[in-house]
């Protein structure tokens, strides 16, 4: 008997870093439900997963009372799930988020209250199946407040600090939870961000990504050059931080 594929549900899957995670996965032959808010982007993304077996799912997972729903139909679709890859978010606006309350919310919303919203069906569901994978990708900006994207920071370094309790918590079910700590990524995302060499492509950091998948990591900085740089960054004395500009700047 054939082994059944590899059931993957990848959860803001119009992204360019997850569109390139599910084609790494399609070209295994894992059986693929995508789920994404733009209807037609989330049609690009499979039909470039040719080959494979995909279903796709509309949704907007800022909308957190349905999130539940969304992860019970993708579920259903796959019947069960092997890995499941958290992967939408938004950088929002850092100066609106300083003088509006309603951008700030905004951006806890999507890139926190969204993730726990779905992952809270997920985890339950893989602790009672007693295995799988939970992939969920954070920031290395949630691991230092910087005046250019704090707001956005703090979801994210909530976000990692929550995943370390799940984590722990499905050990005992044999479920990995895996901590994506992204760097800065030239995506359609960043377009308005000056580049500088610390920008990664899409293609490789999905490929590190599903490196780490594949090893059952717990946190992982991608790319990895990331664990030594971010080290420094978080343990600068604040009155050292504040006094360098490209860390401290705008």
């Amino acid at each position: 008997m054939e082994p059944r594929p590899q059931r993957v549900l990848v959860l803001g899957a119009t992204s360019a870093i997850a569109a390139e995670v599910a084609l790494l996965h399609a070209a295994r032959g894992a059986r693929l439900h995508l789920v994404g808010r733009n209807g037609a982007k989330l049609a690009e993304v499979a039909a470039r997963c040719s080959g494979a077996e995909v279903t796709t799912q509309q949704a907007d997972l800022a909308a957190l009372d349905g999130c539940a729903d969304v992860v019970a139909a993708a579920l259903e679709e796959l019947g069960g799930v092997d890995v499941a890859v958290i992967a939408h978010g938004d950088l929002g606006d850092q100066i609106a988020s300083e003088a509006s309350f309603e951008e700030a919310e905004r951006i806890f919303r999507i890139n926190l209250l969204s993730a726990v919203a779905l992952i809270v069906p997920l985890a339950n569901h893989l602790e009672a199946a007693r295995g799988g994978t939970l992939a969920v990708i954070t920031s290395v900006a949630g691991e230092r407040g910087r005046p250019r994207n704090y707001t956005y920071g703090a979801a994210k370094g909530a976000l990692t600090l929550y995943l370390q309790g799940v984590r722990s918590r499905l050990f005992a079910a044999g479920v990995v939870v895996t901590t994506i700590k992204l760097g800065p990524v030239d995506t359609p995302m960043t377009v308005d961000h000056a580049k500088n060499l610390l920008f990664a492509t899409s293609p490789r950091v999905a490929a590190e990504i599903v490196a780490a998948i594949d090893a059952g990591a717990g946190e992982v900085y991608v790319p990895g050059f990331w664990r030594a740089i971010m080290p420094v960054v978080r343990n600068l004395p604040e009155r050292v931080f504040q006094r360098l500009s490209f860390l401290s700047g705008r």
